[in-house]
């Protein structure tokens, strides 16, 4: 039985339990966590374990290969004890490496696997007489073979070293690689800067504001340090909504005006969607659509909070039946997340040339559905938050080619290495 206080335990535990259950790692953490009862620094520790470790897998598993005999495969129990010792002895600094090897050694007893101990204590102690060796060998990977000095599929970094150049593709591997920030969007339809300043620092909220050239000031602030989100009254209150600033384009671009009929074709969990109602002052309306009846509850939730009135919530099969014309169309289309995967740690690993594919004409059927309720002169918005091509910029030209009573006003790609912030596509036809 696992000791709910053992960070490493917990954080073994979920990384088996991300072998089987086909959950996202963060899904199973969050759950893990939740009953824990950790410290914040304990729980923190689990977090930073876990994640990592499915990070960097890949470069992991080739000093586990260097250690093992060629071919030979380790139980996947085993294996993720190895990753995270070696985790902790090559990627933590605030584990003493000796203590690393000491914690890994003793859950693998814990764990049953009293034999295999010696084996585990055995490559972890002579990785520990060339940690220096190894630390130059895992930088030089890093340019000679980035898809394993980066941890990343081979096919996926070849791409991008197509499309953005080495130099650049290094910057997105290691931004990937990095835990991501978390960011904030006041809700001013509650309050404004100053009072939600006032109270962040009440709080003991660390921020600093975000300026880019879309959002203006005080509109995006990223939060460096703060308790528990939960737990802030500023959020539970809906003074501001946890938001990425790069999904503030699409919003910004659909330039919905108060009292006009929007249609957000893919609005869950409705980031984008109550943004617009507050662009729009809370006034007109939205019809937040999704395929997911329990996402569709998080788009009520969050608009309840934030006090808005505006927006309500629908699945496809009553779109179908509705003969409204709507004045504009947010087509946040799902895609391959490419651009957000310093988010979801395990997404580098699910991710297949095939998928891309598929989800290509998925995207390009949700444009041709959102045509046919847009009012003449009406405007389309086409998002995505992926990095490639095939889902972005040729989607649109594929939906042009057969729909010529529409023009491409603009669009714009969000790179990580670019704007600093998390990957997004964004375009904006006109139909005439």
């Amino acid at each position: 039985m696992l000791h709910a206080q053992n960070p490493r335990q917990i954080a073994a535990r979920v990384l088996s339990q991300r072998l089987t259950s086909g959950d996202f790692t963060e899904n199973l953490l969050e759950t893990a966590l939740a009953t824990a009862g950790l410290s914040p620094s304990d729980r923190s520790l689990c977090h930073e374990l876990v994640c990592g470790v499915v990070r960097w897998q890949a470069a992991l598993d080739r000093l586990i290969a260097r250690k093992t005999s060629p071919g030979r495969e380790q139980r996947p129990a085993l294996q993720n004890l190895l990753r995270l010792g070696l985790y902790q002895i090559f990627w933590l600094d605030r584990i003493p490496p000796h203590a690393a090897v000491h914690e890994t050694v003793e859950q693998a007893k814990r764990a049953g696997y009293i034999q295999q101990s010696g084996f585990i204590n055995a490559v972890l102690r002579s990785y520990l007489r060339e940690t220096d060796e190894i630390k130059k060998i895992l930088t030089d990977m890093k340019t000679s073979q980035p898809a394993i000095g980066w941890s990343h599929p081979e096919w996926l970094v070849e791409k991008w070293r197509r499309n953005f150049g080495d130099q650049n593709t290094y910057h997105l591997l290691e931004w990937n690689n990095k835990p991501p920030a978390t960011f904030a969007r006041i809700n001013t339809l509650k309050t404004d800067a100053h009072q939600l300043i006032d109270r962040w620092r009440e709080e003991t909220v660390d921020f600093a504001s975000i300026n880019r050239d879309w959002t203006g000031e005080n509109l995006a602030f990223e939060l460096k340090s703060h308790p528990s989100l939960n737990s802030l009254p500023s959020l539970r209150d809906g003074w501001f909504y946890v938001q990425d600033p790069s999904t503030l384009l699409a919003p910004i671009l659909v330039d919905a005006q108060p009292g006009e009929t929007i249609l957000d074709l893919c609005a869950a969990p409705g980031g984008k969607t109550t943004f617009l109602a507050q662009l729009m002052k809370n006034t007109g309306t939205i019809i937040a659509c999704d395929i997911d009846t329990n996402r569709l509850k998080l788009v009520k939730e969050n608009s309840s909070r934030l006090g808005i009135s505006m927006i309500q919530t629908c699945l496809p099969t009553s779109l179908q039946r509705e003969s409204t014309a709507f004045d504009r169309i947010l087509v946040d289309a799902p895609c391959s997340n490419t651009g957000v995967m310093r988010r979801r740690v395990d997404l580098r690993w699910r991710i297949s040339p095939e998928e891309i594919l598929r989800l290509q004409k998925t995207q390009l059927e949700l444009l041709k559905q959102a045509a046919t309720k847009l009012k003449p002169a009406g405007i389309l918005i086409y998002s995505t938050c992926s990095l490639e091509p095939e889902e972005n910029s040729e989607v649109v030209r594929h939906f042009l080619a057969e729909h010529p009573s529409f023009t491409l006003e603009a669009e714009r790609q969000l790179l990580p290495f670019t704007n600093n912030v998390d990957g997004a596509y964004v375009a904006r036809l006109k139909r005439h």
